[in-house]
């Protein structure tokens, strides 16, 4: 736990997080003073609730954030020989809802933070989730598993020469791979590159990165349960896409246009992978808008 905190000072987040027991792990939450609404943040892979860090002292004056780490990321802890599942972070941030005595959220997700949503989103629709979800909204990620082109080296480790590859991982090679999903214009500088990486490294969270990419199987397998939710959405559901982004760019938008989707879309033609990193501005403006 002191090596949690250390890191956590280092980057300056050690004013916002906190660690909570979930059976035999601890989770890394980041939160906020209370107030009367309450918005749930779901990050990414392979990174953490630090992504939200440019929107965070904005989106604090009007809303209860929370902001776990899911198990196997960032500062919470990584258990090696672990069956990482989707269904499981959903029950972690109920769990931590829960905890907090909260009746009613709305979602702001991203990436496999999208499909821990989804997931929440299905259990509101059939009425076994113990919060109410008002507004949700989603950034860049997997919605569509039949639309989603996970990167070469994502592929590579979610198949059998994971374990491998895992152990091969290097600081060079994860900046080569990351930078490659922001857009042309928008690339990540030294500083956060090198944040990303400490957290992706924390308790040797890179040596189970093929364990935890067991998610883009998953997303198949639940294809039926997970996507209906968005494509008729109970709530307002708004996405954000930045199209330059190889994985779910503009292709995605596509794809769920062609589905015929209800929600409302909102693309940034210039923005890649992590809109919350690259267009900070432009994203607090469009979430500030449609919570409000």
């Amino acid at each position: 736990m002191d090596d949690d905190l250390s890191l956590a000072s280092r980057l300056g987040w050690e004013t916002l997080v906190g660690f909570e027991t979930f059976g035999q792990h601890s989770i890394a939450v980041a939160s906020s003073t209370p107030s009367d609404k309450a918005l749930l943040l779901l990050h990414g892979f392979p990174s953490s609730s630090w992504d939200y860090h440019k929107l965070w002292p904005s989106l604090a004056k009007t809303h209860t954030l929370i902001a776990p780490d899911f198990l196997g990321f960032g500062l919470s802890d990584k258990p090696t020989g672990h069956r990482y599942s989707i269904m499981e972070q959903a029950d972690i941030c109920e769990a931590v809802l829960n905890a907090r005595a909260i009746k009613h959220i709305d979602i702001l997700a991203h990436d496999y933070g999208d499909t821990v949503a989804q997931e929440l989103l299905a259990r509101a629709g059939e009425g076994s989730l113990g919060v109410s979800v008002g507004k949700t909204i989603m950034l860049n990620g997997g919605i569509l598993p039949e639309a989603h082109r996970p990167l070469p080296i994502q592929s590579l480790l979610a198949g059998p020469l994971g374990p491998m590859l895992s152990k091969l991982l290097t600081k060079r090679r994860f900046k080569q791979s990351f930078s490659a999903i922001f857009g042309p214009k928008t690339q990540p500088v030294d500083a956060e590159l090198n944040m990303v990486w400490d957290f992706l490294t924390h308790n040797n969270g890179h040596r189970i990165a093929h364990t935890l990419l067991r998610y883009l199987a998953e997303r198949r397998e639940q294809r039926e349960r997970w996507v209906p939710p968005i494509l008729t959405p109970q709530g307002p559901l708004l996405l954000i896409n930045g199209s330059k982004d190889p994985i779910s760019g503009k292709h995605m938008m596509d794809a769920y246009r062609r589905l015929g989707g209800k929600a409302e879309i909102i693309e940034l033609a210039e923005i890649g992978h992590y809109p919350q990193l690259e267009a900070a501005e432009v994203i607090l403006s469009v979430i500030t808008h449609f919570l409000d």
